[in-house]
């Protein structure tokens, strides 16, 4: 029954002060039934469309199988509540999730992400200036809808609490009842649900909130085994190789760590537009077949640097151990890593770094954020000063999106007309791929900058580059946007990505590169797999970690 606060009196002591505002007292658990109700028509959308994808509308069995998916969602979220939420902390938990589950909505309709563990811990892992490129008013508006009044309605709800023996009672009871309709809602539909689940895993992290909140519960569990005990280390028995002796001058491999470049749009690949002008001038090998390890930096690129790769995925493995560049350090090779991005995500823990904004080169950082000409800010410096076997891996921002037109200075902004809007949405296909193709003009001029800069000094060093894409990107197709899509069903687009080798005339002899054989080797298909044994190649570090077979040099080596 709708009160003036102001009828309402307490029990004991002197009357309230009079309020204007209206309220409704409703006890906890009808509360709970409404916010569930809301979530699973509001926020679930998306999960019950990709369920129903295929039915046909005039069919009864779809709308049945619909109506059961709906009910076993809203119970779900009904038994979710009614474990959070006691008879104190119902009103904070639910401001806390509301919100929450107002920005998962957006970003899942308005980019197709999955919120899954990856994502989750991408998300958690991602700085103020990136985060800042994701707010606009689409996200605004949509928090304004799914947050905001939802709170105000809340705000006007009085709760009712009960003795506790009742409240007890009452909760046990919906949660009971939660968990029985839910179980008879999944056993109506078991079989085609089964079936649904069975080949389209991915589809649970559609279902809001639950696939945030269990996401957010496996990062925490996985960080927090993580920080239990240091790194596991692995190969100890990592040493230098014959030819460490021999060489007459320094070595220096430099690894370029790309940031979502498509394979699709690469220039040397065949695109119809030379997104790659310079590159293609140099004697580089580019290898056209590429298939990443994941879909997002943060499961990328550690298994970029892990001995076993996509092919043996293990995050729990990868994640607790050491990487490719602590078993070069062991075998004596100095390694550097210098960062224009979010972090090397634990792949160089406990070695030197440097980040670019805080070294700050002149005219390439503003808002938060540098342009990637800043990696190679001093590096003559480096280059004078190299001694031994050195390893430079320098990760760009590259072509991190949405916000495309930041990545590049004016002067490459060739394609027209471009997205000039962090929210994609607002923006044609034609202007977002003409913006995402000039963040891979100005990469091409990178890496051609780095190649001249070591063909300048190779009197002095053997060097070469390795550049590789950590995973791609969608630009629209079938909807999609942004990259991270869980593996098993990304677009081709996200998991194929550029790689290109460079050598000069020393660093080719003093590793007994057959240089023919390796541009043949490039045509065949390759992948994040092979680079932590093609690096210990190329370096000659002797490990009983290094697998010959997934040396992409292995075969052009010279005995």
């Amino acid at each position: 029954m709708l009160l003036p606060s102001e009828m309402r009196r307490p029990r004991f002591g002197p009357p309230a002060p009079p309020s204007r505002r209206l309220v409704v007292r409703w006890p906890v658990e009808a509360v709970l039934v409404l916010v569930s109700l809301f979530w699973t028509l509001a926020g679930n959308r998306l999960f019950l469309q990709a369920a129903l994808q295929g039915r046909e509308a005039g069919d009864a069995s779809a709308w049945g199988f619909g109506l059961a998916l709906g009910v076993g969602v809203f119970a779900l979220n009904l038994l979710l509540l009614g474990l959070l939420c006691n008879r104190w902390s119902t009103k904070p938990v639910l401001v806390v999730l509301i919100v929450a589950t107002a920005f998962a909505m957006h970003f899942m309709q308005h980019y197709g992400v999955y919120l899954d563990p990856s994502m989750l811990r991408n998300v958690m892992r991602t700085d103020v200036a990136e985060a800042g490129e994701l707010f606009g008013p689409a996200l605004a508006w949509n928090l304004v809808l799914y947050a905001v009044l939802p709170l105000l309605l809340l705000w006007r709800v009085d709760l009712v609490r009960w003795p506790w023996r009742r409240s007890v009672l009452v909760r046990l009871g919906v949660l009971v009842a939660a968990f029985g309709v839910l179980v008879a809602a999944l056993m109506s539909v078991f079989q085609p649900l089964a079936s649904l689940m069975r080949n389209q895993k991915e589809l649970r992290y559609l279902i809001t909130p639950s696939n945030y909140l269990w996401s957010l519960a496996s990062v925490a569990a996985g960080d927090a085994r993580a920080k239990a005990g240091p790194r596991k280390p692995i190969g100890a028995d990592a040493a230098p190789g014959a030819t460490f002796a021999a060489r007459q001058k320094p070595m220096l491999l430099v690894m370029v760590v790309g940031e979502t470049a498509r394979a699709a749009n690469w220039g040397l690949n065949g695109y119809a537009r030379q997104t790659t002008p310079r590159l293609a001038r140099l004697p580089v090998i580019n290898f056209p077949d590429v298939t990443s390890c994941g879909t997002n930096t943060e499961v990328s690129l550690p298994c970029m640097f892990a001995p076993v790769g996509r092919r043996n995925y293990d995050e729990a493995t990868i994640r607790g151990s050491q990487s490719l560049l602590h078993v070069l350090v062991r075998a004596g090779v100095g390694v550097t890593w210098r960062d224009n991005q979010s972090g090397c995500k634990g792949v160089c823990e406990g070695l030197p770094t440097q980040t670019v904004m805080d070294i700050r080169p002149p005219g390439l950082c503003n808002d938060g954020r540098c342009l990637d000409e800043g990696l190679l800010h001093g590096l003559d410096d480096m280059l004078r000063q190299a001694s031994g076997t050195q390893m430079l891996v320098l990760h760009q921002l590259g072509n991190h999106g949405p916000s495309y037109f930041r990545r590049y200075p004016p002067a490459f902004a060739k394609f027209q007309p471009v997205c000039d809007n962090d929210d994609l949405r607002r923006c044609s296909r034609e202007q977002i791929v003409n913006a995402y193709d000039n963040a891979l003009l100005y990469t091409d001029e990178v890496l051609a900058r780095l190649i001249e800069q070591l063909r300048a000094r190779q009197d002095r060093i053997d060097s070469a580059v390795l550049y590789v894409s950590d995973h791609g990107e969608s630009l629209g197709e079938n909807n999609l946007f942004l990259h991270g899509i869980p593996y098993a069903i990304a677009p081709d687009v996200q998991k194929q990505v550029p790689m290109v080798m460079w050598f000069s005339e020393g660093f080719a002899g003093a590793a007994k590169l057959d240089m023919a054989c390796l541009k043949q080797r490039a045509t065949q298909p390759a992948a994040h797999d092979h680079l932590f044994h093609t690096v210990l190649g190329l370096l000659d570090v002797r490990t009983a970690l290094h697998q010959p077979a997934w040396d992409l040099t292995a075969t052009c080596r010279q005995p």
